[in-house]
């Protein structure tokens, strides 16, 4: 990468490949003595790559529809039939059965924010509803941003740099006010949070410090929630890369579970999954073998396949239930926690 910002080196097919089967876990960058920040250098050698190779237009197509929700849950609804079903699921995991209500603020001048962002709000918008419980049993006020959004992660990813800051600038508008914008994909949280460096100026850098990760943030409110359940269920906890190697939050959402949950660790020190975005649609081959090694991980600690996997990844999940791996969000975990709790 450094041969290609100073001109040493083009950008033939053996380079290319090299971008493109990374499948940008970041997992080198904690365990680099140096700190080399390898995400800010794999980004921008993509942005010098489309000032030659313009983005192709099917994946440029395929970007621009993210922010439609009414786009994208009618692509859910065709890919429900049942002559499309099974063959989507094989690909991208289970394809849900219903959608369900989008969530609707509760205030206009809520406590928080809730950022349901674009494919999970469509595919997985149960987990967004388990946030907004946890926020209302809070006694706090939610607010949902009336348009759809998505934080451009696949954007930056791409090397599509002037996509990125386009859904970056929506993104912020919003958003108004100074209340934290709590984000329940890790995926999503490290692009919001990575604003101030993408668009370099002060507003970005002040709107990126309210963001903040759902586990992150439930786990200052602890002690008011009083999650304390006499039979907890066992979890496999799978560490999404951009929560643990970016976003540096991966232990909250041990101490969140703590009081629910008995967490179930894997030995393969959080290796990738290899979701990677839009890596498994790209790279299928590879992210397969990837995710082989993590189902193998899995098996190990629970060969008999009884326990859920608990992800905070929409990404993560979709591509090991594509696998055939029960998969929950963490924070469902705690809203069913919740809800029995309040039951007894």
């Amino acid at each position: 990468m450094r041969a290609l910002h100073e001109d040493q080196l083009g950008f033939d097919e053996e380079v290319v490949e090299s971008l493109d089967t990374c499948v940008q876990c970041r997992g080198c960058e904690p365990a680099c003595p140096s700190g080399v920040p390898y995400g800010e250098l794999i980004d921008a050698a993509n942005r010098l790559r489309r000032v030659d190779s313009p983005i192709p237009v099917w994946l440029r197509l395929g970007l621009r529809a993210l922010p439609h929700r009414r786009l994208l849950s009618s692509a859910t609804r065709l890919a429900s039939l049942p002559g499309l079903s099974r063959l989507v699921a094989r690909r991208l995991g289970p394809v849900p059965s219903r959608i369900g209500r989008p969530l609707r603020s509760t205030s206009p001048d809520p406590n928080v924010w809730i950022f349901t962002g674009c494919v999970m709000d469509v595919w997985q918008r149960p987990v967004h509803r388990a946030v907004a419980d946890i926020v209302e049993s809070l006694g706090l006020t939610y607010g949902v941003a009336a348009a759809g959004h998505c934080c451009g992660a696949l954007h930056a990813h791409s090397g599509w740099h002037e996509g990125a800051i386009e859904r970056a600038l929506h993104t912020m508008a919003s958003f108004p006010g100074d209340s934290p914008v709590i984000v329940d994909s890790a995926g999503c949280g490290a692009a919001l949070k990575d604003y101030g460096h993408l668009l370099d100026t002060e507003q970005a850098r002040r709107f990126s410090a309210r963001v903040i990760d759902v586990h992150e943030w439930l786990e200052g409110h602890l002690d008011d929630l009083e999650l304390h359940v006499s039979n907890p269920v066992k979890v496999i906890l799978q560490d999404p890369c951009h929560l643990r190697h970016v976003q540096g939050v991966h232990q909250s959402v041990r101490r969140c579970l703590d009081g629910c949950a008995e967490i179930v660790e894997m030995d393969d020190d959080g290796l990738c999954c290899g979701a990677g975005g839009a890596y498994s649609m790209l790279q299928p081959r590879l992210a397969r073998q990837i995710r082989q090694r993590k189902v193998d991980a899995i098996k190990r600690v629970d060969p008999e396949g009884e326990l859920v996997v608990a992800s905070a990844n929409p990404g993560c999940a979709q591509h090991l239930a594509a696998a055939g791996v029960r998969v929950v969000h963490p924070i469902q975990l705690v809203a069913d926690a919740r809800r029995r709790q309040e039951t007894r």
